[in-house]
Formats: structure tokens, C-alpha cells, sequence
């Protein structure tokens, strides 16, 4: 499985990954996957659980795996798609947060950042 080695993502970096999660489907996909872990899904059982198939399905795919966030793999017979950046979804997270409230007279803690 690959990981996300960097710990702080540009902003280039940044906007290509929410970049390719700005679509509903592209969503609901990376989210499949997440579920699935590791071992992934082949691109059958990813369109019969997302009810997204055929060109719709490698279109996204496309994105996805242009941003880091998937990675495709033939085994066999099948392609297997499965999510791999695990690490840059949660530091996409803190991308978002890094800077809360550094501009005003307040302060969060971490957990106040993860839980409301």
C-alpha cells in the first residue's frame, strides 16, 4: 500500500485532491473504497456498490487516481481499484484546520477541531 510521505501538502497539492472529491460520485467512490480497505475492490463490485459503471465509473477513477487518492491494479482478469493515500485524506483534514482562528482571539484544541 502506498502512503502519503509528506506531512504538510501544498496548496497545489491541496486543490488537486479536493479538486478531484468536488463530485458527488468521485465522493461516494473514495468512500467505497475506504470501506473496502486495503484489498480494494474490482471495478465490478465498485460499480454494483456505487450504482456508477462503465465510462462514468473509469471517468472518475480517472480523477481519483490522478490526485493520489486511488490507485488501480490489474489482478487477473479484474482490475482492482482501492483506496491508498490514507494518510493524505486525513491531511486533508488539517490542511483544512491548520490555520483556524489564527487571524481572531480564540483558540481550539485538537479535539475541538475533531469533534465539533
Amino acid at each position: 500500500m502506498k502512503h502519503f510521505d509528506d506531512t504538510t501538502l501544498t496548496l497545489t497539492q491541496a486543490a488537486s485532491a479536493f479538486a478531484a472529491l468536488g463530485s458527488e460520485q468521485r465522493l461516494m467512490i473514495l468512500q467505497t473504497l475506504v470501506r473496502a480497505g486495503p484489498d480494494g475492490l474490482s471495478m465490478g463490485a465498485l460499480g454494483e456498490r456505487t450504482d456508477v459503471t462503465g465510462s462514468t465509473l473509469t471517468h472518475h477513477l480517472k480523477f481519483l487516481t490522478a490526485a493520489g487518492l486511488v490507485e488501480q491494479a490489474k489482478r487477473g482478469r479484474s482490475i482492482v481499484c482501492a483506496a491508498v493515500a490514507y494518510d493524505m485524506i486525513n491531511e486533508l483534514s488539517e490542511y483544512l484546520l491548520r490555520n483556524c482562528c489564527a487571524d481572531a482571539d480564540c483558540h481550539h484544541t485538537d479535539s475541538e477541531h475533531r469533534h465539533g
